[in-house]
């Protein structure tokens, strides 16, 4: 079996066997195409012809290329991934990936917003169409409830659950959890289903939360363009979505949240992952710590 064949058994395998998500599929087959272009280059079309210095030269010329460093380590992560299912798959002997090492990724701390950058994020004006107050809601649930885009997306009305005061989400690898659903993002949730979300419907019903303007389920894409306009009305140039789901957790974490609770709402598999945020947090706790310890003050 060549290169070729093995990489689209190989995805198929991620998305049937493993249940990735489309989006980790589709950056695996991404990052194993250009990986199999540069073995080609080299004339390597056969697995058991693949050398560990063909590899190492790769994930070199990715990283002299100028990709960022998690970019790197995903492709180095999918080329290790990809050499070890061809060996539990017996395409292949060889296994030049077997001690690998990932390349180191420094340690990026998350933008996050101030509180109060959040709420005139949230408090400002929002026209009073069915447009405007889906954008209000997209930002006050992103932020209330610490969604991932692409979860946000997703979401269908069946999952929205204004009485239990609770949203269902299905995360990575359709991984489902429970976040509540309260406050000003329930209530602004509320308002947009019951009056405003019908405008939006089309002639082809959709079960999707959050509507286009063609009535179809909106898209990461526009979710983007939505966030980033919403910013800049309020002077925060390249709001990112995902720095609201950063806010979230740093601000749960500021008001005493426990860090195992936060790593359930975040729905991170792993709580090194969510220990990132206790790194953002240090400002906010020695300005608890001075204001707190009596002998914080303290001089010679």
């Amino acid at each position: 079996m060549g290169l070729s064949r093995a990489l689209r058994e190989y995805l198929n395998y991620l998305s049937v066997e493993r249940n990735a998500s489309p989006n980790t599929v589709a950056a695996y087959g991404r990052d194993l195409s250009r990986y199999l272009s540069a073995l080609g280059e080299r004339g390597i079309t056969s697995p058991d012809d693949v050398t560990r210095q063909a590899i190492e030269e790769h994930i070199a010329t990715l990283a002299g290329a100028g990709l960022a460093p998690a970019s790197v380590e995903r492709a180095a992560a999918a080329i290790k991934g990809f050499h070890r299912f061809m060996v539990a798959d017996e395409v292949c002997e060889s296994f030049p990936t077997a001690d690998l090492p990932l390349p180191a990724k420094p340690e990026r701390l998350p933008d996050v917003l101030s509180v109060g950058q959040a709420e005139a994020l949230l408090d400002q004006p929002f026209p009073k169409t069915a447009a405007g107050q889906r954008d209000r809601a997209i930002l006050e649930v992103l932020y209330g409830c610490g969604l991932r885009v692409s979860e946000l997306c997703g979401l269908d009305m069946r999952d929205v659950r204004l009485g239990e005061e609770v949203v269902r989400v299905f995360g990575k690898g359709s991984k489902e959890r429970v976040v509540p659903l309260v406050g000003s993002a329930a209530r602004t949730m509320g308002d947009y289903l019951g009056r405003w979300r019908p405008g939006l419907v089309g002639r082809v019903p959709c079960q999707a939360v959050f509507l286009n303007q063609r009535g179809g389920r909106i898209s990461r894409q526009s979710v983007h363009a939505i966030v980033e306009r919403a910013g800049r009305v309020v002077g925060i140039r390249g709001l990112h979505p995902h720095t609201l789901r950063h806010s979230f957790a740093t601000h749960l974490l500021e008001g005493g949240a426990d860090l195992r609770a936060v790593q359930e709402l975040l729905g991170h598999a792993d709580i090194s992952t969510t220990q990132l945020y206790t790194h953002v947090d240090r400002t906010h706790v020695r300005g608890v710590y001075l204001a707190a310890h009596p002998r914080a003050h303290v001089r010679e």
